[in-house]
């Protein structure tokens, strides 16, 4: 592959950065960087670069498995910085070595992304469990939560099966993304394109007094173990969390 000291710049969404790799793919070109348009700073030793692309998807799909590109896309959401190198470079050797690059853990890349997805994944898992929801006006159901990684759309995936006869609200607090489910679809907004009635009417209320009241009956004081409890629920999970407000 030819060496580039190119950055390589997309539009932010996963569909795009897997043109941009089959584009480098195709031309057989080696990145320097592969970056976000928004987050590239000027750099003289690597000029900013956005191909022209005509090509699909698809063209790179077809050669990908489902569970190669899954992981790639776990990647795509974490937080991790250069997460496009990675994922260049694990797709290069899935290439290469079709299904069995998921065992081979010396490969630097391969090793990298595995770790990253499950990271994500447990986090995902954990919010699933963790999540809670709070009717506020118009019978629509609202819930909240900070990660550090960008599961906003794995939870309403996750929750558009769970509870697909409500109309629901799901706000990334350290991203500022909400999705909105209307019973049908899910709609992805920036919090500053909407305005939200979170005025809780008092059957409401009155129940979340209660579900709090039930928590710490059950508990029982002599077998508290905070370590452990810390191990399972984190500090920054509690803020988000009803029967935890007390504590905070």
């Amino acid at each position: 592959m030819k060496e580039s000291n190119f950055t390589y710049i997309y539009d932010g969404t996963w569909e795009e950065l897997l043109k941009v790799i089959s584009w480098l793919f195709k031309e057989k070109r080696k990145p320097f960087q592969i970056i976000e348009e928004t987050q590239y700073e000027n750099n003289l030793l690597s000029p900013p670069f956005k191909p022209v692309i005509n090509i699909k998807t698809l063209t790179l799909k077809k050669y990908i498995s489902k569970e190669v590109l899954k992981i790639s896309y776990y990647v795509f959401l974490s937080n991790e910085k250069d997460k496009e190198l990675i994922i260049y470079y694990f797709l290069l050797n899935s290439l290469k070595y079709q299904k069995n690059v998921l065992y081979m853990r010396n490969l630097k890349c391969v090793n990298t992304a595995l770790t990253i997805s499950k990271r994500v994944s447990r986090e995902a898992h954990k919010w699933k469990g963790f999540l809670r929801f709070k009717e506020i006006q118009n019978h629509i159901f609202y819930a909240e939560f900070t990660a550090d990684n960008n599961i906003l759309g794995i939870l309403a995936n996750h929750f558009k099966k769970r509870l697909p006869k409500e109309r629901w609200i799901i706000k990334d607090e350290k991203r500022d993304i909400l999705c909105l489910y209307d019973q049908k679809n899910c709609y992805f907004l920036e919090g500053k394109e909407i305005e939200l009635d979170l005025k809780q009417n008092t059957e409401e209320k009155n129940m979340e007094e209660l579900w709090k009241s039930f928590f710490k009956t059950i508990a029982i004081k002599e077998r508290v173990n905070k370590k452990c409890q810390q191990n399972f629920m984190t500090k920054k999970k509690r803020k988000n969390i009803l029967e935890m407000e007390d504590e905070q």
